[in-house]
């Protein structure tokens, strides 16, 4: 199978031992005790470190520490994921910015040849999308990151567009062989369909408004309290149409997703005004998604986190499965919008 070949270069966090994290959290300024807890994350490493009794934590009793895949951001970019969070929790909007240690303060810190911030524990549970109210209080916790992401542009974090998440991606899966032979073809016809879908829904659409969004606002990056919903991992955080911070939450069939969808634009619409025709990129952007979601594997093969988290990925059935679903939404995509009539 394509893509296979071993890598000259040593897998990215093959040096990011335990004794390493906790070295690289005291160069912080912290003091662990030595607990340490691997989070959910492919991308990223992230971990729970337990503390020692600090006053100047304020009887914190743990940190989240999260190291930076090396090479995908620029510490400028990174830098504005970091100022974004902290201008929402300033503005009381409830997401998790990353604490300022160390002398000179700051939220970068390199260690060991790792880039790693550091952020508070943020307990809650998933969001019950199904109880009454909760896609409407969610709904207008996003027209308020919303509000501040109108404010200007991110300069150093790419725009989510046709380019970034679809040619690219596709060619670079082409030019790496990941494709078995006999689906090469099918695949990239399917693909190249899909895309012209695409491109129909963003003309539709029409001029849509670009702003900075959380970009991977999916329910595992919210967590709820019962003073509602916390966000979390804004890693993915770049310029782009609103609605990308929506459609992730929806799920279900279609008379569903149309409920699902009123009740998140009540809220949104509450705090911010919302361009009906932005409804146009839903399916444009699952697409666009899927498209990038198997680069974006593809691209970590050689991060042994992948082949045991995604074992299915590469093989003949994972191929077919997509092409079936690129055929799907190419159906999809000329079928009129949630909330037709705009």
């Amino acid at each position: 199978m394509g893509g296979m070949d071993p890598a000259d270069t040593p897998p990215p966090y093959a040096t990011l031992t335990p004794e390493a994290i906790l070295d690289a959290i005291e160069s912080t300024g912290l003091r662990c005790d030595g607990r340490l807890l691997a989070l959910n994350s492919y991308e990223n490493r992230v971990y729970l470190a337990g503390l020692e009794e600090d006053p100047a934590m304020r009887a914190a009793t743990a940190v989240v520490a999260k190291f930076y895949r090396p090479g995908r951001w620029s510490d400028a970019a990174i830098l504005e994921e970091h100022a974004f969070v902290q201008d929402l929790a300033e503005r009381e909007i409830p997401a998790v910015p990353a604490l300022r240690l160390g002398a000179p303060a700051r939220t970068l810190h390199t260690h060991g040849g790792f880039r790693l911030a550091v952020f508070p524990k943020q307990g809650g549970r998933a969001p019950e999308f199904d109880r009454a109210g909760t896609l409407e209080w969610m709904g207008r916790f996003i027209a308020r990151i919303h509000a501040v992401g109108a404010i200007r542009p991110f300069q150093a974090r790419p725009t989510l567009d046709i380019a970034g998440f679809g040619t690219e991606p596709r060619d670079w899966l082409l030019e790496h062989a990941f494709l078995p032979p006999d689906l090469v073809a099918p695949w990239r016809a399917a693909v190249d369909q899909a895309l012209d879908g695409v491109r129909r829904c963003f003309d539709r659409a029409g001029d849509v408004a670009h702003l900075r969004l959380h970009g991977d606002c999916h329910a595992g990056n919210v967590l709820w309290t019962d003073d509602g919903p916390h966000f979390v991992d804004f890693d993915d955080a770049r310029n782009g149409p609103a609605v990308q911070d929506l459609w992730m939450l929806l799920c279900g069939d279609g008379p569903t997703l149309a409920s699902q969808l009123r009740e998140l634009l009540a809220g949104y619409e509450s705090f911010r005004d919302f361009n009906r025709r932005e409804l146009h990129l839903v399916e444009a952007l699952r697409t666009l998604r899927l498209i990038h979601y198997s680069a974006w594997i593809a691209r970590r093969w050689d991060d042994p986190a992948f082949p045991a988290a995604f074992p299915w990925f590469n093989t003949q059935r994972y191929w077919q499965d997509r092409i079936l679903e690129m055929r799907e939404q190419i159906a999809l995509m000329d079928d009129p919008p949630l909330l037709s009539g705009i």
